[in-house]
């Protein structure tokens, strides 16, 4: 059998994670075979089709799980989902050209933020983000743009700051090889008061270097992003992935540097058990339950 991974658009973070994922999948012991499907709304997207059975697994960033699981907006109903493992921690972060007055999170007001597409999982983020922060949509422009005419925007001088995720990605990589850039630190208490309030954020440094014209490493807010499948998937297959997932952790990230770090993000297990990773109130599969206690990550 093999199993289909849904993704994002061709240019997006996700489907290149999907695709070294499929790889490693495919040298597993035994063999996973895998296809990787694209997908126009990731998270959400994914979501749906798990739903309808029309993929087995998919790339979801954990702050629309608990709202599938739910069946809160923009899901009609609740859908059952499970978790697989973590992907990444992907940082969230804002950035404005480099000779921009602009010179962190505190000087947002009054100014034109491009924040991605209405609809988008940005724009959640960015609505989290700001009500901890107490910074009204009222108190700045938003923008709705997608990442790539976001960057275009910033670029022209049409926006004054665009919100991205993660890094690398194309978008970012090729804005930044055009144009000076800064990105935006949060002041300590602001990026504290952000990952103590909601429970999907995570603290991540984005290091020196890693875009162009990042001279100094910088703290930001980043989402942990998750494989998920659903309950119904049979137990031994979503075993068969997570050992892979586990076994390959060092392999991944060396087919694709999203997936650095990747065994921190199972490190949790250890301490507080499959909860940790119950992401929205969404439990692990207990096929990839299995495959934590194989590794020694679970008693």
């Amino acid at each position: 059998m093999t199993i289909r991974i849904g993704t994002s658009e061709r240019d997006g973070t996700f489907f290149s994670q999907g695709c070294a994922l499929a790889a490693v999948l495919a040298q597993a012991d035994p063999p996973v075979p895998a296809t990787v499907m694209e997908s126009n709304s990731a998270s959400i997207e994914n979501a749906q089709r798990l739903d309808l059975g029309e993929i087995d697994f998919g790339f979801m960033a954990s702050n629309w799980i608990g709202r599938a699981k739910n069946g809160e907006p923009p899901f009609p109903h609740p859908i059952d989902l499970a978790m697989v493992a973590p992907m990444n921690a992907g940082p969230l972060f804002f950035v404005t050209l480099a000779r921009s007055p602009i010179r962190s999170m505190a000087d947002l007001r009054g100014r034109r933020i491009a924040l991605g597409k209405r609809t988008s999982g940005m724009v959640q983020h960015a609505h989290v983000i700001f009500d901890v922060l107490d910074l009204d949509f009222t108190d700045f422009t938003p923008v709705y743009l997608d990442f790539a005419d976001g960057a275009q925007a910033l670029a022209a001088g049409e926006v004054d700051v665009q919100f991205q995720c993660p890094i690398p990605n194309k978008v970012m990589t090729d804005l930044a090889g055009r144009v000076a850039l800064r990105v935006l630190p949060y002041a300590p208490a602001q990026l504290e008061a952000v990952t103590g309030a909601v429970p999907y954020y995570r603290r991540c440094v984005m290091r020196r270097d890693a875009i162009a014209g990042l001279d100094a490493d910088v703290e930001q807010v980043a989402v942990v992003n998750v494989l998920v499948t659903h309950a119904r998937v049979p137990e031994a297959t979503v075993r068969a992935v997570a050992d892979a997932v586990i076994a390959g952790s060092d392999e991944l990230g060396r087919r694709n540097s999203l997936f650095a770090g990747l065994k921190d993000l199972f490190e949790p297990l250890r301490a507080h058990g499959a909860t940790a990773l119950a992401f929205g109130g969404v439990p692990p599969h207990p096929g990839a339950v299995a495959a934590f206690r194989d590794a020694g990550l679970l008693t």
